[in-house]
C-alpha cells in the first residue's frame, strides 16, 4: 500500500511539474468533490446550491480571473473514489483549488494529494477534528463535531443535568462527538452512565435505546447521520417512551438540520441541540441569505451545508482578492489565516494556527413556529475554537 501511494504521488508530482503555472488572466478552476449520488446526495446538493448562490450574487470573476467550478461525484462514503476524482481534477483538469468534501473519509483520502500538489483544499463540511491536520493546504469553513459536543455538554452541566448516556454512529464524526461530550461533561462534574456506538446505516435503534431506558439518565446525547438514521432514532425514542421518562434528548445540530425536518416531523420536537447555524438565526445577513435562497431554490430550505458552500466561496473570493489572483497553495493559505467575515451563521474567523473555523455555538430547541419546524436559538457560546485542537 505504501509503495503504491508513493507511485501515485510521483505520478501526480510529475504531471504537475510539467504543467504550465497559471497566469493571473487564466481561468480559475475549482474542482469540487461532493456526494452527487448515493445515500448522501442531499449533502452534495445543498453545498452545490450554496456555491451557486454565492456566485449568482457576486459574479463569476474574481481578481481578474474567470471562475469555473468542476463538480465530481464521490457517490457517498467512498474514499477511493473521492481520491481518484481529486487526482483526475488535479492532473487532467489542472484545477487551481480543491473544494467540497462533505464526508470525512473522503477528505482524508484527498488530503495527501493536496499536500503533494501544493494546492489549496477548502473543506465545506467534513467535520472530524483532525481533517485540517491531514495537510497544511487544508482550510475548513464548516465546523468540527467537538465544537457542538463541547457546547452541548457545557449547557447540560449549566442546566443541572447530572447524568447522561451517549449513543453515536460508529465512525469518525460520531467518535469525535462522543469523546468531547464525555470529556467536557465529566470534567464539569457530570456522570456518563453508559455509551454505545451503532452501525452507521442501521435503521433499528430499539436495542440500543432500551439500554438507555434501563439506565434512566437525565439526558441522552445522540449523534447519527442526518436523514433516515435520525428519523429512525427519534421514532424509536418515542415508541419506547424515553420522552415520557423525562430523558432529555440532545446532540449536535446536524441531527435536526433543516433539510431533514420534513422527514422528522414532530417526533423530535423538544430536542435541544448545539450548532453554528439555524435557518431561524436572527441577523440581517441571514435574513438576506435565506430570502435569496428561497427565491433561487423554492423547494429547498437552507441548512448548514448550503452555508458551508456559500462561505467556502466567500473565503476563496476574498483570498484571491488579497493575493491579486494568485491561487498557489502557500499564497492562498497565508491569505486565509486569520480571515474574518460576517456569515449567515454570525461572525466567523479562520484560526491562523489550525486553519479551522472559529464561530458561535448556539443552543437551540426544535419547535413549531407558525406551523414550520425550526431550530429556535436561545443561548450562545461565542467564538468557539475546535476543542479537539486545544
Amino acid at each position: 500500500m505504501k509503495s503504491a501511494f508513493k507511485a501515485g504521488a510521483l505520478v501526480l508530482g510529475t504531471a504537475l511539474a510539467f504543467s504550465n503555472p497559471a497566469q493571473a488572466a487564466d481561468d480559475l478552476k475549482i474542482g469540487v468533490v461532493l456526494s452527487v449520488s448515493g445515500p448522501f446526495a442531499d449533502y452534495g446538493k445543498q453545498i452545490r446550491e450554496g456555491i451557486d448562490l454565492y456566485m449568482a450574487e457576486h459574479g463569476d470573476t474574481v481578481a481578474g480571473r474567470k471562475v469555473k467550478v468542476l463538480i465530481r461525484d464521490d457517490t457517498g462514503i467512498a474514499p477511493q473514489i473521492a481520491k481518484r476524482q481529486a487526482q483526475e481534477l488535479l492532473i487532467k483538469d489542472k484545477v487551481d483549488i480543491l473544494a467540497g468534501f462533505d464526508l470525512t473519509p473522503n477528505a482524508f483520502s484527498a488530503a495527501p494529494l493536496a499536500t503533494e500538489a501544493k494546492v489549496p483544499m477548502v473543506v465545506m463540511n467534513a467535520a472530524t477534528s483532525s481533517v485540517t491536520e491531514k495537510s497544511p493546504y487544508i482550510v475548513r469553513v464548516s465546523m468540527t463535531l467537538p465544537q457542538g459536543a463541547w457546547a452541548m455538554a457545557k449547557w447540560a452541566h449549566d442546566n443541572k443535568f447530572k447524568t447522561a448516556y451517549t449513543l453515536v454512529a460508529d465512525y469518525g464524526p460520531g467518535h469525535d462527538a462522543e469523546e468531547y461530550f464525555k470529556k467536557t461533561f465529566t470534567s464539569l462534574g457530570g456522570k456518563v452512565v453508559g455509551s454505545v456506538r451503532t452501525p452507521v446505516m442501521t435503521t433499528d435503534y430499539s436495542p440500543f435505546l432500551q439500554r438507555i431506558k434501563d439506565e434512566k439518565p437525565d439526558a441522552a446525547f445522540f449523534f447519527v447521520p442526518p436523514g433516515s438514521s435520525m428519523v429512525a432514532l427519534m421514532k424509536g425514542y418515542r415508541e419506547l417512551g424515553l420522552d415520557k421518562l423525562g430523558i432529555q434528548q440532545m446532540g449536535p445540530g446536524d441531527m435536526t438540520d433543516e433539510a431533514s425536518l420534513a422527514a422528522l416531523g414532530d417526533v423530535a420536537l423538544g430536542m435541544v441541540t448545539a450548532f453554528h447555524y439555524s435557518e431561524a438565526h436572527d441577523s440581517a445577513v441571514n435574513k438576506a441569505f435565506t430570502a435569496a435562497y428561497a427565491k433561487a431554490y423554492p423547494k429547498d430550505r437552507p441548512n448548514f451545508m448550503s452555508v458551508g458552500g456559500y462561505d467556502g466561496m466567500h473565503l476563496i473570493y476574498q483570498a484571491l482578492e488579497k493575493t491579486k489572483g494568485d491561487a498557489s497553495g502557500d499564497a492562498f493559505i497565508a491569505a486565509v489565516k486569520g480571515m474574518k467575515w460576517e456569515s449567515p451563521r454570525g461572525p466567523v474567523q479562520i484560526d491562523p494556527d489550525t486553519r479551522d473555523i472559529i464561530q458561535n455555538e448556539y443552543i437551540r430547541k426544535l419547535e413549531r413556529v407558525n406551523g414550520t419546524l425550526q431550530n429556535v436559538e436561545f443561548a450562545t457560546f461565542e467564538a468557539v475554537k475546535d476543542p479537539g485542537k486545544q
